[in-house]
């Protein structure tokens, strides 16, 4: 089943690692439905940290996937490919978001079937595509991976970023504590704002202290961490007995030294990691059905929401990816695909 689909389409490519300036707006042949998957017209991508890190050639796709950039979207279903079954979701014409293998920097980006999504009610092609790959990280790290449930108390690093405005809302609608770190007063009031029970600047104190401090010596139970190596001693110290440290990127480094591993043995601490984006189909799929059933009726009461910092037009994505570099940004960073641009390179 299809409608009508061009045989080329818009879309952003980077010929070699480099910089923002990399960046590419092309055209290129529309990728065509495999078996399971379905065909949407993008109306929106979100910006993410592995689009940063792919383009500098640190972070390869998986085999299989998509060369081009681009892990989340937000569109309608134009194809429907083989062996999907009739009057499953979504249907031709349905509004979704998407987490994609790859290639969601382009006017068109085939989807396996179980990692589609109904837009939230209310919601627009923008703040749909802002869902995605955040909500699906912070649900299968802290809730599926580590439990988190009512009553736990959890830090997360970077409470700012797409992942930790996220989770700061999440953790609390589930019932639990949430503590955040962040880079500035301005940054560190947000993450209050959007209801974490304390923030702390990491620049001008102590984490792990000041953690310690806020919890009257027991530590949390879960640690969400982006930042790797130079984090962990202090992420040890922050834990309870039993806590446990889960690892999602490494813009801190990948080698600790100096780390008391004492602390993990006497304090029963659990320390795990995952990359989400290599994961098999099923695996998203399940992560998809506990979203519709957990975090789809919270987005549509606005419980918790998307937060977007700034939306780019799709030629401007070298803006945007510089944004994100600067670290400057609070929430979300995306691109609005609705109106067509101008190749003039690539």
């Amino acid at each position: 089943m299809t409608q009508h689909v061009p045989d080329t389409m818009q879309a952003i490519t980077c010929g070699e690692p480099g910089g923002p300036d990399s960046l590419r707006l092309s055209i290129l042949p529309v990728p065509r439905p495999q078996a399971g998957e379905v065909l949407v017209r993008v109306m929106a991508a979100g910006i993410n940290r592995p689009d940063i890190m792919q383009r500098q050639g640190l972070y390869p796709p998986p085999p299989g996937a998509s060369p081009l950039m681009g892990l989340e979207i937000a569109g309608e279903v134009v194809a429907i490919g083989p062996d999907v079954p009739p009057g499953v979701f979504p249907a031709m014409g349905a509004r979704i978001c998407a987490l994609v293998n790859g290639g969601g920097y382009a006017q068109y980006c085939t989807v396996p079937v179980g990692q589609c999504l109904p837009w939230p009610a209310g919601y627009d092609a923008i703040h749909a595509a802002a869902i995605p790959e955040t909500f699906f990280t912070v649900w299968s790290n802290l809730f599926m991976l580590a439990g988190v449930k009512a009553g736990d108390s959890v830090l997360v690093h970077g409470g700012t970023s797409g992942i930790g405005t996220a989770a700061i809302q999440l953790v609390r609608a589930m019932g639990g504590t949430i503590y955040a770190t962040a880079g500035t007063d301005d940054k560190c009031t947000l993450c209050t704002a959007l209801g974490a029970k304390a923030a702390i600047n990491y620049r001008t104190g102590d984490f792990a202290a000041r953690i310690k401090e806020l919890t009257d010596g027991r530590g949390v139970d879960v640690i969400l961490d982006m930042i790797g190596a130079s984090y962990l001693e202090g992420n040890l110290r922050s834990l309870a007995i039993d806590g446990r440290l889960v690892i999602i990127a490494l813009q801190g480094g990948i080698k600790a030294d100096g780390v008391n591993l004492a602390r993990i043995m006497t304090r029963r601490l659990v320390v795990t990691g995952s990359t989400l984006r290599p994961r098999d189909a099923a695996y998203k799929a399940e992560i998809a059905r506990q979203l519709e059933e957990h975090v789809w009726p919270l987005l549509a009461r606005r419980a918790v929401r998307p937060l977007i910092h700034a939306t780019f037009p799709f030629a401007q994505v070298a803006d945007a990816h510089k944004l994100m570099e600067n670290g400057s940004h609070m929430g979300k960073i995306m691109l609005d695909l609705q109106q067509p641009s101008t190749v003039t390179a690539g």
